[in-house]
């Protein structure tokens, strides 16, 4: 398969199908804090999340804690990092995380999680060109979700939010999760595809010098194809079907 021979997948969004809850998720959290943020605006109605737009722009693919910096700075709301002992509210950053968490976590007891379709077949069919996979998430979840889909047994390595605070990695859009997950496959960036449907996880695999970077648009729309596209995709799919000859070719067709 030419000079390519390892591909790190994003997860949430790519093989999971939890990018819907992470984007109610963060609404419920936002939308809940936001009138206590402008109570001082008398009269004013705080504009509400969008779980369209700002999902995509300021929160998708990101850490939580990044989240909540990218919205506040967007809103030009201005809280206190506060610690990561803060419980769930909305008086500090990591109050604000642990919100979000506590949100996504009652969703995912709730729901359950499930894999895409087109996962399974496109692993398959990686594993029997030789080809090393790694999964990568800024999600605590993912390890667990990822066992529950009963996936792990397709990947060669797996870096998760877990291992990005234990080794003090920097979120997305620096690559350094996916550099992470390259080096523990052994094989360089320069033989190395990303797989990402988030704008920060794009632009985090062309930083880091990534062999071939794929931009995943599930929803097939010519929107978010262009913005793939500008934050630094090589190519962009609607599904995994095509990833395979994709990379058989390693370059944009």
């Amino acid at each position: 398969m030419n000079d390519l021979c390892a591909v790190v997948f994003d997860t949430d969004g790519v093989l999971l199908a939890t990018a819907d809850r992470h984007a109610a998720a963060w609404k419920e959290t936002f939308d809940g804090c936001l009138p206590e943020w402008q109570r001082s605006q008398t009269g004013v109605r705080p504009r509400p999340f969008d779980a369209v737009r700002e999902y995509r722009d300021l929160v998708d693919g990101r850490s939580r804690l990044d989240g909540v910096r990218a919205f506040l700075a967007a809103r030009d709301i201005g809280l206190p990092p506060g610690t990561p002992e803060d419980p769930p509210e909305c008086a500090t950053v990591h109050a604000v995380a642990a919100r979000k968490e506590e949100v996504f976590s009652a969703m995912l007891r709730a729901d359950g999680v499930r894999a895409f379709g087109d996962v399974r077949p496109a692993l398959r069919e990686l594993r029997e060109k030789a080809v090393r996979c790694a999964a990568v998430s800024a999600s605590r979840h993912a390890r667990s979700l990822l066992e529950s889909a009963e996936l792990t047994g397709y990947f060669d390595a797996l870096v998760d939010g877990r291992d990005a605070a234990a080794l003090a990695l920097p979120g997305k859009p620096d690559p350094a999760l996916f550099l992470e997950a390259a080096g523990r496959l052994g094989v360089p960036p320069a033989h190395t595809a990303v797989v990402e449907d988030a704008l920060a996880g794009v632009e985090a695999g062309h930083r880091g010098g990534f062999r071939l970077v794929v931009g995943l648009d599930r929803e097939d729309d010519p929107r978010m194809r262009d913005a793939l596209d500008a934050h630094g995709a090589d190519l962009v799919l609607p599904d995994l079907g095509g990833l395979p000859a994709a990379l058989e070719g390693g370059r944009r067709p």
